[in-house]
C-alpha cells in the first residue's frame, strides 16, 4: 500500500515536471531566450560543441572576460591546473596515471572543437589519487574585444567520473557525470573565493536541457544557462565581493521552474 502511494506520488510529480518542462521549452523559452544584453557579439552564436567527427559534443556552459595571462592567473589561483598537451609521452602518462591511481594533475584532455577551431586552453582539478576522475574546462576565444574591451572566452566544462568505451565509437574515453550545471558552479565558486572576479553575469545558452547526450553518448542536463566571469587584470586579488549583473526577471522565474523540474528528474 505504502509502495503504491509512493509510486503514484512519484508518477504524479513526473507527469507534472513534464509538462513544465515541455511549457518551458517549447512556449516560454523561445519567446525569452534573448537575454544577450550583457555581451551582445555572442548573441548569434552556437552553443555546443563539436566533436572531430562534428557530432554534437559538451554543451556551452561557461565564460571567462579576459586574456590568456589573466585567465592562467586566475586559474592558478584558483587551484587548477593548465592540462598539458596531447602526445605519445603523455598519453603513456595518463594510461599510468589510471591504470597505476598515481597523481597527473596536468593530464592532457581530449579535443573538442568551437567554430572548427580545438579548445585554445584547457585546466582541471583533480579528484582522488589519478586522472581517472577530474573537473575539466576546455575554453574558446570567441571574441576578441567584448563589452568590457577585453577577450571573451566560451567554455565547456564537465566532470569526468571514470574511463570507459565511448557509446558511439567504441573507443576508450572519460565518461562525464550528468549535472554540468554544478560543474559550471564548482569553477564560478572557486574563482570567486580565490579573489580572481571583478563580475559575474549570466547569458543565453543551449536553453533548458533534461536528456541531452554529448559526442561519447553520456547524458547530462543543464538549465541551458552560461555562466560569465569578468576577472580581475594582473592577477590582482579582489578583496570586494564581486558584482553580480542580474538575469532580466523572465529569466530569473525560467530558472526556478527548471530547478523544480530537473530536481524532480534527477531524483
Amino acid at each position: 500500500m505504502n509502495f503504491s502511494a509512493r509510486g503514484r506520488r512519484w508518477l504524479i510529480g513526473l507527469g507534472v515536471a513534464a509538462i513544465a518542462y515541455l511549457l518551458l521549452a517549447y512556449v516560454l523559452t523561445p519567446a525569452l531566450w534573448t537575454h544577450h544584453e550583457h555581451e551582445p557579439g555572442l548573441a548569434d552564436l552556437p552553443m555546443v560543441t563539436r566533436t572531430a567527427d562534428d557530432i554534437p559534443g559538451d554543451a556551452l556552459n561557461v565564460g571567462l572576460v579576459g586574456d590568456k595571462e589573466d585567465i592562467a592567473r586566475a586559474m592558478h589561483a584558483a587551484e587548477w591546473f593548465p592540462a598539458d598537451a596531447i602526445t605519445l609521452r603523455t598519453s603513456i602518462d595518463i594510461i599510468g596515471s589510471v591504470v597505476l591511481d598515481r597523481p597527473y594533475h596536468d593530464a592532457p584532455v581530449s579535443p573538442l572543437y568551437y567554430d572548427g577551431k580545438k579548445q585554445g586552453l584547457a585546466f582541471e582539478k583533480p579528484v582522488g589519487a589519478s586522472a581517472d576522475r577530474r573537473h575539466h574546462v576546455r575554453l574558446w576565444q570567441v571574441l576578441e574585444k567584448g563589452a568590457s574591451d577585453r577577450p571573451v572566452w566560451l567554455g565547456s566544462i564537465t566532470f569526468d567520473r571514470g574511463v570507459g568505451l565511448s557509446h558511439d565509437t567504441g573507443q576508450v574515453t572519460h565518461h562525464i557525470g550528468p549535472d554540468i550545471d554544478a560543474e559550471r558552479d564548482l569553477l564560478m565558486h572557486d574563482l570567486r573565493a580565490a579573489g580572481m572576479v571583478e563580475a559575474f553575469f549570466t547569458i543565453s545558452g543551449i536553453g533548458p536541457t533534461l536528456f541531452a547526450r554529448n559526442g561519447e553518448g553520456d547524458p547530462y542536463y543543464t538549465d541551458g544557462e552560461i555562466d560569465v566571469a569578468r576577472l580581475v587584470v594582473d592577477g590582482t586579488k579582489r578583496t570586494d565581493p564581486p558584482v553580480t549583473l542580474p538575469a532580466p526577471p523572465p529569466i530569473a522565474l525560467k530558472d526556478r521552474v527548471w530547478h523544480s523540474v530537473s530536481s524532480v528528474i534527477a531524483q
